[in-house]
């Protein structure tokens, strides 16, 4: 039996759920870039003024977040599963809210690892469970506006994160993002469960097996080329952004680089970036094509970023924005791992995928340390960039182009 949603409301792409989900990642980004933006402050407050402790601790902080999502992930992507898209958007909303308020009391450091870790468990949840909703109460020609959407506010978060993080202290920052979730929680009233879902509830078929994308080859194969995909993505935010001071010192920008402004502008790219893809996709009617074009314009300017020098500050934040916008293709490449995989465990896909690939920042900050110590900074993103980009290239061009295929199917497992 279908839900009444996808009877009622198919064709209109801005549902109660496309909302829902578009504000609650709106809230995942916020917090996920708040912690970065405050992290000195709030140890400074706490007692941790050594630049060396600084640093040990803020990675220590943030490892443990990270933990939190690669476990979250699976967990709640599970949980989807088996239990519903619903139970898992708003449980995860619910939860890093509640470590979000709980964040601005800390006193101690361990506590603080402590609600990090708990708060990144909470953050896994909800990007994966609002687009495997959004992928199935939508009609199948519409789906890709509705990701668009969803990725497009989500984004902003985080330059509401940096004006918050900039005007506001960093325990009022965390009350402001865990109030806004819970004050989310309340807009749950007419969003309805997948109907794709309850009909599935109705036979017997084994759900959420996530050991499952591993004994099948051909299954474990295309789960692993989702998540190559997105690799690139977290390497221009990861590396290229998150160490712009150090390529502005290497590069000879005529000013000290400031990281803070230069995530900023890379978001307000990823914005712009996100909506472009997402709806380029619909309008040429491929998720894969578009994927190609924006990895080609991705390399084209991550070499203009690493190859130029001497240039102006202006400038340097202005190739920040493009390469911001160049790695916009969230929406599309999540909506790809979503439309991959059968209903039985299409949550799991899509909330393990985007999580590992945050989690691919780990090797990738190992391996940038290794070759920069090696062969130079430049050289060594330069070439971290191209096996990047060419293994996601590789990817994408084997996986099955998905733009209207019927979602109403299950895996054999």
């Amino acid at each position: 039996m279908s839900n009444p949603i996808t009877k009622t409301h198919k064709h209109y792409l801005f549902n109660a759920s496309v909302i829902v989900a578009a504000l609650g990642y709106f809230v995942d980004i916020y917090d996920l870039v708040l912690f970065s933006i405050v992290r000195i402050q709030s140890l400074q407050s706490l007692g941790v003024t050594d630049q060396t402790a600084l640093l040990e601790e803020g990675v220590l902080l943030l490892n443990m977040q990270m933990a939190g999502m690669l476990l979250g992930g699976i967990a709640w992507g599970i949980l989807g599963d088996k239990k519903g898209r619903l139970s898992v958007l708003f449980g995860s909303i619910f939860l890093y809210s509640v470590a979000n308020i709980l964040n601005g009391f800390v006193t101690t450091i361990p506590m603080y690892a402590l609600l990090r870790f708990v708060a990144g468990v909470g953050l896994a949840g909800e990007l994966g469970a609002g687009i495997t909703l959004v992928s199935e109460v939508l009609p199948k020609e519409k789906r890709g506006y509705g990701t668009m959407v969803v990725a497009t506010i989500g984004i902003t978060g985080a330059i509401l994160a940096g004006f918050v993080g900039e005007y506001f202290g960093w325990r009022t920052a965390y009350f402001i993002g865990g109030g806004l979730g819970l004050l989310l929680l309340f807009l749950r009233i007419g969003v309805f469960e997948s109907g794709m879902f309850d009909s599935l509830k109705e036979r017997s078929v084994t759900r959420g097996n996530f050991l499952s994308l591993f004994t099948n080859f051909s299954r474990f194969s295309k789960y692993m080329k989702c998540i190559l995909t997105g690799v690139p993505i977290w390497f221009v935010v990861g590396i290229l952004i998150t160490f712009s001071p150090e390529f502005g010192i290497v590069l000879g920008i005529e000013a000290p680089v400031s990281a803070g402004k230069a995530v900023s502008f890379c978001y307000i790219g990823l914005v712009f970036g996100d909506f472009a893809s997402g709806f380029l996709s619909q309008r040429f009617e491929s998720r894969r094509s578009i994927v190609v074009a924006f990895l080609v314009l991705t390399a084209l300017f991550i070499g203009i970023f690493l190859l130029s020098s001497n240039y102006s500050i202006t400038r340097f934040y202005a190739l920040c924005a493009a390469l911001g916008f160049a790695s916009g293709y969230w929406a599309v490449f999540v909506t790809i791992a979503a439309e991959q995989f059968g209903t039985n465990i299409r949550s799991t896909v899509t909330t393990t995928v985007p999580n590992f690939v945050r989690g691919a920042v780990v090797p990738l900050s190992l391996a940038f340390s290794y070759l920069k110590d090696s062969i130079g900074l430049v050289p060594g993103a330069a070439l971290l960039a191209g096996v990047s980009l060419a293994v996601a290239l590789a990817s994408i061009l084997t996986l099955e182009e998905t733009y209207g295929k019927d979602l109403d199917y299950t895996e054999t497992i």
